[in-house]
């Protein structure tokens, strides 16, 4: 049996829509959109009351919602299971193609993946994680199946803790102490106080270190993107196998490139 995963979707939207009118917010819309996103929670196909238990919907509402996407192209069933269809891959290409930043970042990353040799990526922070939303390799660089709209968990990356750096500290220990903080490698941090200590150092020395927290044999090194008023919103990062450079040669021969690369940024975003 599937174990129901944090559905952050609900608790999202409703901070982020707290200022809009009731008479404004479409109930139906909301729950479409967490169906679509607990598929990707499930990683597959599913029941109607397996999606019914993660979003937290009644078995009624799901039904019409599935069946609303099925019609529309979105979803497809075969007998008791729902999938997702192909067509909702537009949605993802629609924030691909009208996003400012990401239309930007895209060939500064492959410059950058092409001048060093390794893996290059755009994160943006999503909740309690961040998302991929540009990318570029190099064929020798390590592959770590990762691609655009891929997520890790924020307090355990490097892309994560530039971010969670330019956010209040207030909500960030909130933020760390309600999610699920497991140890992904024998490496990895997980108290709140240490993580913290890590965004901290991060927003002061201007970049984060990550050094096989994720994955073993893999080290990460990120830097911030912020706009004209000085606002994080994007964490640019180089990853490597550690087969490859220690820490301390990721940080004397990557960071500049990184730097150089962060120049190349319109001051306009």
């Amino acid at each position: 049996m599937r174990t129901p995963a944090i559905n952050t979707t609900k608790a999202r939207t409703r901070e982020d829509t707290s200022a809009i009118d009731d008479r404004e917010y479409v109930m139906a819309l909301e729950k479409g959109l967490a169906l679509i996103e607990a598929f990707g929670q499930l990683r597959g196909s599913a029941t109607l009351s397996e999606l019914a238990e993660l979003t937290g919907n009644t078995k009624a509402s799901v039904r019409r919602s599935l069946l609303t996407l099925c019609r529309l192209g979105y979803a497809a069933q075969s007998g008791r299971q729902f999938r997702l269809a192909a067509r909702t891959l537009r949605l993802g290409e629609a924030f691909v193609v009208s996003d400012q930043l990401t239309r930007i970042a895209q060939p500064i990353l492959e410059t950058l993946a092409e001048r060093t040799k390794e893996s290059a990526s755009m994160a943006v922070l999503d909740a309690q994680e961040v998302v991929f939303v540009a990318r570029a390799t190099h064929r020798r660089s390590l592959s770590v199946g990762l691609g655009v709209g891929a997520r890790l968990p924020a307090f355990a990356s490097a892309t994560g803790r530039v971010l969670l750096g330019g956010q209040p500290r207030d909500w960030v220990r909130f933020m760390l102490n309600r999610m699920s903080r497991p140890a992904l490698t024998p490496k990895s941090i997980t108290s709140v106080p240490k993580i913290v200590q890590q965004i901290d150092m991060a927003q002061r020395q201007g970049f984060a270190l990550c050094d096989q927290e994720l994955e073993v044999g893999l080290r990460s090194i990120a830097v911030p993107i912020r706009d004209a008023q000085g606002t994080v919103v994007a964490a640019m990062s180089l990853s490597v196998a550690t087969s490859r450079m220690d820490a301390n040669t990721i940080v004397d021969k990557l960071l500049p490139e990184l730097e150089r690369s962060r120049q190349r940024f319109p001051m306009l975003l």
